[in-house]
């Protein structure tokens, strides 16, 4: 198994770790102070225009995107040390289109909607959310009772959704709906994309959340689509929502990689001086074994997203090792922030330092995209053979 990239990825990578040390880190003191006065984590419109554009300008666009729209079509392999690197900074930035999102759609669209959505999508010019938990239906997709009904040449949904990210700023959304529900996840799920203002799609509230981060609640009342919004064939929604929670969930684990290894450095520096009763902390042994671990349990997270991404450019079916290395990393990210942070005594709980908003951004990714909890269960049923 080769996880060395080819120059010319490496070369990506190298401007990628640049481009979050001289341009994200320094947006920090910023960002902290915002969520620390506001309670919301967020770059100002003029920040991100400025990101965006140095990103355009260093080619950091459509990183993934197919050639034929214009990206660099980099691998699953490629990207994890992209990832690492974003994971590295509570700086909310994505480089353009967002991933999941963006295969799901090359996946399954049409060539109308190809031309309509996929591609100005591709190339970043629109935002796209997606609507798949419910209020009674988060990990278990069977309960899900949102329902588009076919009548004449239309689509008319009705429910709710919840826990949806961006879809205050998105052009469009995929939502996924029950349109046979003899069939349920077998059969009976599809996927549609709404514009936005259209009759009858309602965000009804946001949702605050810890770390300054926000979701949203959304109202679908008698919303008419036509049947050309119908994503991909009629009863497959549900592996294709599969697919695209697989590509997040590998994203995840190597943002809590670089999450890791940027509150081990912290950890390090502290360490290195800060004295207490005249000697150093770096030589207290509970210290010196939180860093050891540290570094094992990186090391060990590393190898297991590469796994995992080699085999998804090779193919291969990878939702028991997405399911692994998401409960793993958010795991080990969780104890080497904390740890962190208790090596800097009171400091490390203050709103002064990083610290407390990666803690938070990793305490809410043990729930988003599968709890621990499911996902421990998707292992164990697997070599149960159950």
């Amino acid at each position: 198994m080769e996880f060395e990239l080819p120059p010319e990825y490496q070369m990506i990578k190298d401007t990628v770790q640049r481009f979050v040390r001289e341009e994200l880190m320094p947006l920090e003191p910023g960002v902290l102070a915002r969520e620390a006065k506001e309670g919301i984590c967020k770059l100002t419109t003029k920040e991100k225009a400025v990101l965006l554009e140095k990103c355009k300008n260093l080619g950091l666009w459509g990183l993934d995107v197919p050639k034929e729209y214009d990206g660099m079509n980099l691998s699953s392999v490629a990207m994890v040390g992209i990832n690492e690197a974003i994971g590295t900074t509570p700086v909310p930035f994505t480089f353009p289109p967002d991933s999941p999102n963006l295969h799901m759609l090359k996946e399954t669209v049409n060539e109308i909607q190809k031309q309509k959505y996929l591609i100005p999508y591709a190339k970043g010019e629109t935002v796209s959310a997606i609507a798949i938990s419910e209020p009674g239906a988060g990990s278990d997709p069977s309960s899900m009772v949102t329902k588009a009904v076919k009548d004449g040449t239309d689509w008319v949904i009705n429910g709710r959704k919840i826990w949806i990210s961006r879809v205050d700023e998105a052009d469009f959304t995929i939502l996924v709906a029950v349109t046979d529900p003899e069939k349920g996840t077998r059969g009976g799920m599809s996927s549609f994309i709404i514009e936005k203002d259209t009759p009858g799609f309602i965000v009804e509230r946001e949702i605050p959340l810890i770390g300054g981060a926000s979701n949203f609640e959304l109202v679908l009342e008698d919303c008419r689509i036509p049947s050309s919004q119908l994503l991909g064939e009629e009863g497959k929604g549900f592996a294709a929502m599969q697919n695209r929670l697989v590509i997040r969930r590998l994203q995840m684990a190597a943002w809590c990689v670089g999450m890791a290894e940027r509150a081990l450095q912290m950890m390090i520096e502290q360490a290195n001086q800060r004295e207490t009763f005249g000697v150093k902390l770096a030589e207290r042994q509970t210290i010196q074994w939180w860093v050891a671990d540290a570094v094992t349990k990186i090391h060990a997270l590393k190898l297991m997203v590469m796994d995992a991404a080699y085999k998804q450019d090779k193919g291969l079916d990878i939702r028991t090792e997405a399911s692994m290395v998401k409960v793993y990393g958010t795991d080990m990210a969780t104890e080497i922030i904390d740890n962190a942070m208790q090596s800097y005594g009171a400091m490390g709980v203050t709103k002064e330092l990083p610290l407390q908003l990666m803690a938070a951004n990793v305490r809410t990714m043990r729930i988003y995209e599968g709890p621990d909890e499911i996902h421990k269960w998707v292992v164990a049923r697997k070599y149960l053979n159950q």
